[in-house]
């Protein structure tokens, strides 16, 4: 991965205006899709990931690159973000209203609709069916593109143990989604 030029400059606590920006560019679309793997809706994940951000730009002072790498603060922070959602959310799973209007709102044809309404759906009920670690491990994976030692850097496990939970909750995952093909 490039070297952030950031790092070099984070003790003189004056951060340029383009260094953050360059951060955002380069980790936007990976800490939204992380966060939408975890909430499911295209709203509150805009939200928590404008928080995100905002969190990262004030506590950017306080990253030291001897203790992890950059990436794994950032997600840190991130998984920090979501976690105090759903203790605020009283983690409420139910299917959000906004999720629905997102589905609808993309779609050009009916036809596109309900191919990627049936998909999203059983997906999402499938995730449903994951445990918080599993379903935190699966979005880091996915929605962020992580590789699995990182993630095991910001859960604090061993990256073997990583690669043994992704395995059998993609079993779990597809053993759902076919069963629900069934019915």
């Amino acid at each position: 991965m490039q070297q952030l030029t950031l790092l070099n400059h984070l003790n003189d606590k004056e951060i340029e205006e383009k260094e953050l920006t360059y951060i955002f560019e380069a980790y936007y679309e990976r800490v939204y899709n992380y966060i939408f793997y975890r909430v499911s809706c295209h709203y509150t994940s805009e939200d928590l990931t404008s928080q995100v951000f905002e969190k990262i730009v004030l506590k950017i002072g306080t990253y030291s690159q001897d203790k992890s790498p950059f990436e794994v603060w950032l997600f840190a922070i991130a998984r920090n973000t979501v976690n105090d959602y759903f203790r605020k959310q009283k983690k409420q799973k139910l299917f959000s209203l906004d999720t629905i209007k997102e589905l609808v709102s993309r779609e050009k044809t009916p036809e596109d609709f309900v191919v990627t309404a049936e998909t999203n759906d059983k997906l999402l009920r499938a995730l449903r069916i994951l445990n918080s670690r599993d379903r935190n491990i699966i979005a880091l994976k996915f929605g962020s593109n992580l590789k699995n030692n990182e993630i095991a850097k910001i859960l604090g496990i061993t990256e073997s143990n990583v690669g043994v939970i992704i395995y059998r909750t993609m079993k779990k995952l597809k053993k759902e989604i076919e069963r629900e093909g069934e019915l």
